[in-house]
């Protein structure tokens, strides 16, 4: 697939990811913004509030109608978190041009409707519909309290937070309760004048039109955006490694332990990295899948995640509350198996041909297309899935041995049940 990045503005810019093979066309508009604690609740609840109307479709059943009158085509609010950045924005699908009834073009008129849902919010006296702020704000609050439902989401999260303390990579997607719960319709108003004038705009096409199309419809239906100085995405900073491990316990009235672990990687390969990261514990082969929950029954579950945008390794494990020395132990153990090359032929192969499968799976979903090149495009990034493949084929043993070995432990997170905390 040739993909093409053009600038269309000022901090404005398009990436183009041309398909015939599916039914459908995805038009997304993503605003990329530093994240920061003072404001990620707030943009957070941006894109749900512009979602509710516009001057034209004044509420949700005009703007449903006006989808229906699109054959069907939806449009989608997005809050990512991508490396040290915030997106939000809006994802629309629709009949791709060639399947539309009669050879009707959708193309320009959902743009226009993506456009009309930035630059045209439906508003009462100079601020956002109250009605809409106020049903709005509650569902983020809502969303934001129930992280805590989901103990390995919520372990996770609070792993991050813990080791990545006063750095932009710490702060949730959404925020927290207590931004939200601050938020005013007056204060939203005035960021989201901000927002659209300041953060860069990223807009993806994946579907049959061609370049120059969809760039005059894109162009048109943003023709009203105000620019003004653009503030530059935050560029990706490694983690800097404790010299002393950060162990945080927490209690809850939960009746599985949720043991987290992370841990600061010294080396820039980032492709051993990745390779290093499947053998340890990011696929269903790796040596924490099959020896610390397979083999030994330590573990419900255990698997790592390699975040190359900030350098680091993280463990997810759920264990009963009196085997944390035991699994703790042994995490770290093939970790080490990992460092020492203690390993079999068809785990170094097993582990590649998983990151190749991805790479390769990713041009069969346009949604998975959209997600990886705004991740890309926030952290500034320019490799495709092919050149990312063709990297991990040429990693060698001895390279992810010499990257694993630079992996070094920075902070521990244990959830554990009430009663196991008396």
């Amino acid at each position: 697939m040739e993909v093409t990045r053009r600038k269309l503005a000022d901090g404005v810019y398009l990436t183009y990811l041309p398909a015939r093979k599916f039914k459908t066309s995805l038009l997304s508009a993503q605003f990329v913004t530093p994240l920061a604690e003072e404001t990620t609740s707030a943009y957070a609840l941006l894109p749900a509030v512009l979602r509710r109307g516009t001057v034209t479709y004044p509420d949700m059943g005009a703007l449903s109608a006006r989808l229906d009158g699109l054959y069907g085509a939806r449009v989608d609010y997005t809050v990512r978190k991508k490396g040290e950045n915030q997106c939000v924005g809006f994802v629309a699908s629709f009949i791709d041009d060639s399947f539309a009834p009669g050879g009707e073009k959708l193309l320009e008129s959902v743009a226009a409707l993506l456009g009309e849902l930035v630059c045209d919010p439906a508003t009462e006296r100079g601020r956002f519909v109250p009605a809409y702020f106020e049903s709005e704000k509650t569902n983020l609050i809502d969303a934001i309290r129930s992280i805590i439902n989901d103990k390995r989401d919520y372990a996770d999260g609070r792993l991050l937070r813990e080791m990545c303390a006063g750095e932009p990579y710490g702060v949730p997607r959404l925020g927290s309760e207590t931004s939200a719960e601050k938020l005013q319709p007056k204060k939203l108003y005035a960021l989201y004048g901000r927002l659209i004038a300041t953060a860069r705009l990223e807009l993806f096409y994946s579907g049959s039109a061609d370049l120059d199309r969809v760039e005059r419809a894109l162009q048109t239906a943003f023709s009203t955006l105000p620019r003004e100085t653009i503030q530059e995405a935050a560029a990706a900073r490694d983690h800097a490694p404790r010299q002393e491990v950060l162990r945080v316990t927490e209690a809850l009235d939960v009746t599985q332990g949720k043991l987290g672990m992370g841990f600061a990687c010294g080396s820039g390969d980032v492709p051993a990295l990745l390779m290093g990261n499947t053998l340890f514990g990011g696929s269903s082969n790796s040596k924490l899948f099959m020896n610390v929950r397979e083999k030994l029954s330590l573990c419900y579950y255990a698997s790592s995640l390699y975040h190359r945008q900030k350098g680091i390794i993280t463990v997810s494990s759920g264990i009963e509350f009196d085997k944390f020395q035991q699994a703790y132990d042994e995490i770290l153990a093939q970790l080490e198996a990992v460092r020492k090359g203690d390993l079999e032929d068809w785990e170094l192969e097993g582990a590649r041909s998983t990151l190749l499968n991805a790479y390769a799976s990713m041009g069969d979903s346009q949604g998975k297309l959209e997600n990886f090149y705004l991740g890309q495009a926030a952290t500034g990034q320019s490799e495709t899935p092919e050149a990312l493949a063709e990297q991990v084929r040429q990693v060698t043993a001895q390279r992810i041995f010499d990257a694993m070995s630079t992996v070094t432990l920075d902070t521990v997170y244990f959830l554990k049940g009430k009663e196991a905390a008396e």
